[in-house]
């Protein structure tokens, strides 16, 4: 039988869910994002859980877009189908009334670096990079850059997506990016001791303080993932990225 593309299981008042693809490098495909926003959907409507976590398997957390798949077709409006997909997803993160903890194993590049972003709290292995990279293939990471631009600093974002490097694991910690970059034998400690902590508190005041937390902190992201959205469309049609993106492909 086909594995699945996110796997999961519930440990106690913990849903635990995996990307699966670690041949793709767990890219964010569209039926990796359909996959994933439902095991999401399945864990808040458990009433037994309580912290989502998420990880992934492999030696890559997420690569990010599925590049193949953007360069299938040079139609706007399916490209622009995935980016609203994808904020979709992001925003179900956000919006989860029961916190997600990223377990960063790997790196997390691009849509992947985005997906560490959205979650409410996040660890890595003091090995993992992190990068919204897409500028190197001639692509603005743009919807990448709303969940980023949350979680760090205006110069700290600006500074990734200008120059698509690679941020070490002790310096996405220190720009907020994650919490705690930790040797790879306590990542699991890290995240479970977060996790049981958050777990032994009143759920609904978790839920209505996160919830009011998101409100105040900044304007709607429904908003600014409209505009990156069409803003990545807009740019996967420019010959420059199609070039850089058909060049990775070739590699």
């Amino acid at each position: 039988m086909t594995e699945p593309l996110v796997s999961g299981c519930t440990e106690g008042a913990v849903a635990r869910l995996t990307l699966n693809d670690p041949s793709h490098a767990n890219a964010l495909s569209a039926a990796m994002m359909t996959a994933l926003a439902d095991a999401v959907a399945e864990a808040v409507a458990d009433p037994a859980v309580r912290v989502i976590v998420l990880g992934a398997a492999g030696k890559v957390f997420c690569a990010g877009h599925d590049l193949g798949e953007l360069r299938a077709s040079d139609e706007a409006a399916e490209h622009e189908a995935l980016f609203a997909q994808c904020s979709a997803l992001m925003q179900a993160i956000v919006n989860s009334p029961k916190p997600v903890i990223a377990r960063v194993q790997g790196a997390a590049v691009a849509a992947g670096c985005q997906l560490v972003a959205s979650c409410d709290l996040a660890f890595a292995v003091d090995t993992a990079r992190f990068a919204v990279s897409g500028i190197n293939l001639g692509l603005f990471c743009s919807t990448p850059g709303v969940a980023v631009a949350r979680a760090v600093g205006r110069k700290d974002a600006l500074d990734l997506l200008l120059t698509g490097r690679f941020a070490s694991a002790a310096e996405a910690a220190a720009m907020g990016l994650i919490n705690r970059a930790v040797p790879a034998d306590e990542l699991d400690g890290a995240v479970d001791a977060a996790a049981a902590t958050i777990a032994a508190k009143p759920p609904e005041a978790i839920a209505l303080g996160k919830a009011v937390f998101n409100r105040q902190i900044e304007r709607p992201l429904a908003d600014a993932y409209a505009v990156a959205s069409r803003a990545m469309a807009e740019n996967l049609g420019y010959d420059s990225a199609k070039a850089g993106i058909d060049g990775f492909l070739k590699r």
